[in-house]
């Protein structure tokens, strides 16, 4: 190549950058031929049946903008001065605060030694108070799971050996109730609730008249196994428990030291709404048995208590009172000497019976009968309080049930301490049914569901169920449902709606029994009926009634 000179006489050098692009160009020149002789280039090959090209583009949110304006809060302006004698001041009531709450606990102790449950009633805090309810949920939740086979047995286990039996059931054992503080008593009252299936209260006081002290009452849920539902404390032993049939949730309560007391279960204090007092006209012996009764003519709530003092007595509920009136006064008949009702006494006089049961009719609300300890039994009327309408000589020891039966209007059952139940109509001097149970029996209770079948509870720890339409004179079912030889059973009570019973020991335990399908025919019978359960009956008394038997 030429080299081009400037004017100024310099040779002119090409650079080096041109030099290479030359360089390039004389390559790019033979490229061609080595392209040529050399393999061609391998393409990538993809796949023709399901590729695809895919594009998406996100939504950008437009952008919000949001502004609050707040008062600012109230301020205060506090100033104060500390010296040597506020501070000493302030060490003073401190040491004050210790040595009270040192007596406190002290006395509290004290209590303790003497055999008294002191019961401290902390109020809880909101934030206790809203986690309560999910904490129980999940108690019931837990409890199910531990529980589930006796669940499971529950609703759906049935006695497949029944169908091999001819008049002969069995009890299947569900859940046991226990608890640290009913230990040392014995279980005077159990009851389930008329509204609420699942829950049941149980009465814990002591049959030893030597050995009296506090009570407890605890009110159970087959939802919650482990624990009671709700707990009180009482300074007397607790002797009978009745649920008002319409307001489930009034408990009234007989004691042991003569009171009666009604509590309120939805309110969360240890103390009764009601309680009778010795002005009040309080029993002077213990209450054997509580019952409501419809409202009065003002429409007020009112029970009636038995006692030992003699008096039948009924009980209004006033206000904040609870005020009484002598029904009747049970009096020992003497055929020397013609006694009359003086209420004035107050029941105080030697001539006295000592009255341990009794029970109002189904249908007829003046009619009631009266249990006593010397093995009589009295049919009374609220409108006669001077003297009975008729009077049984029923058992040789004192009477402790007496139960007039769900459907048929004449019959009631009875038994007693000289080892036998009995069956009556209240037309016949005599018994229809008389049945040995060969200990001395501490309840009966005719179930809710047939009008022939009823359920007895003896001191050698067994429960009997009879059912008089297919078994006249033997039980249908013997069974001992207690751990313990020496462990009497000591009160009974049907479920109004699932096939159970419960049952109370003069351990403070509660348990709850399933009925096998021979001792609940009736339930799957599609012809039941009220009207039939009587027919039934009718037609057993017609069987075993004389006609000069009156």
């Amino acid at each position: 190549a030429a080299v081009s000179t400037q004017s100024t006489g310099e040779v002119e050098v090409p650079a080096e950058d041109e030099l290479e692009a030359d360089a390039d160009g004389e390559e790019d020149k033979e490229a061609p031929k080595q392209v040529a002789t050399s393999k061609p280039a391998e393409t990538a090959l993809r796949n023709q049946f399901n590729y695809s090209e895919r594009a998406s583009q996100t939504f950008n949110n437009p952008y919000r903008e949001r502004g609050t304006v707040t008062e600012p809060p109230p301020r205060t302006n506090f100033s104060a001065t500390a010296n040597q004698w506020e501070i000493y001041d302030a060490y003073v009531e401190d040491l004050a605060a210790q040595e009270k709450l040192k007596e406190k606990k002290k006395k509290d102790d004290d209590k303790d030694k003497k055999g008294k449950q002191v019961i401290i009633e902390s109020v809880p805090t909101d934030e206790v108070q809203r986690i309560a309810k999910p904490a129980k949920i999940i108690e019931r939740m837990v409890n199910q799971n531990t529980h589930d086979e006796i669940a499971q047995d529950f609703k759906y286990w049935e006695d497949v050996s029944d169908e091999y039996k001819v008049n002969e059931g069995s009890l299947l054992p569900l859940w046991s109730f226990k608890s640290d503080k009913a230990k040392k008593f014995t279980v005077t009252a159990v009851l389930f609730n008329p509204k609420y299936d699942d829950m049941f209260a149980v009465g814990h006081g002591s049959y030893d008249f030597l050995k009296q002290g506090t009570g407890l009452i605890t009110v159970y849920s087959l939802k919650n196994p482990s624990f009671p539902e709700v707990t009180y404390t009482t300074e007397s032993g607790v002797m009978c428990i009745d649920f008002h049939p319409e307001n489930p949730y009034l408990m009234a309560v007989g004691f042991y030291d003569g009171s009666v007391a009604v509590y309120n279960l939805r309110e969360k204090t240890n103390e009764p709404s009601f309680l009778s007092s010795a002005k009040g006209g309080k029993h002077t012996d213990p209450v054997w048995q509580v019952c409501w009764q419809e409202n009065d003519l003002d429409n007020q709530l009112n029970f009636f208590s038995i006692s030992s003092d003699g008096r039948v007595t009924s009980w209004c509920l006033i206000k904040n009172e609870l005020h009484y009136t002598d029904i009747i006064l049970i009096r020992m008949q003497s055929d020397a000497i013609e006694m009359e009702t003086d209420v004035s006494m107050g029941g105080m006089g030697m001539d006295l019976a000592c009255g341990t049961c009794f029970d109002f009719h189904k249908s007829t609300d003046y009619l009631f009968l009266v249990g006593t300890e010397e093995g009589k039994i009295h049919k009374c009327s609220k409108h006669y309080s001077s003297q009975f309408l008729d009077t049984y000589t029923a058992h040789h020891m004192a009477v402790y049930a007496v139960r007039w039966n769900n459907f048929h209007p004449r019959v009631f059952a009875s038994c007693s301490a000289d080892w036998t139940v009995k069956i009556w109509d209240h037309n016949y001097s005599d018994p229809m049914f008389t049945f040995d149970l060969g200990c001395s029996v501490g309840d009966v209770v005719w179930s809710p569901y047939s009008a022939t079948v009823f359920g007895a509870v003896t001191d050698d720890g067994k429960v009997f169920i009879f059912d008089l339409a297919q078994e006249k004179y033997e039980p249908i079912c013997t069974q001992s449902v207690v751990e313990k030889k020496k462990t009497k059973v000591t009160h009974l009570a049907f479920n109004q709606h699932y096939p159970m019973i419960a049952v109370g020991d003069d351990r403070g335990n509660a348990r709850t029994l399933k009925l096998s399908p021979n001792l609940r025919k009736c339930l799957k019978e599609k012809a039941y009926s009220k009207e039939s359960e009587i027919a039934k009956m009718e037609k057993l008394l017609e069987l075993v009634r004389e006609p000069t038997a009156k």
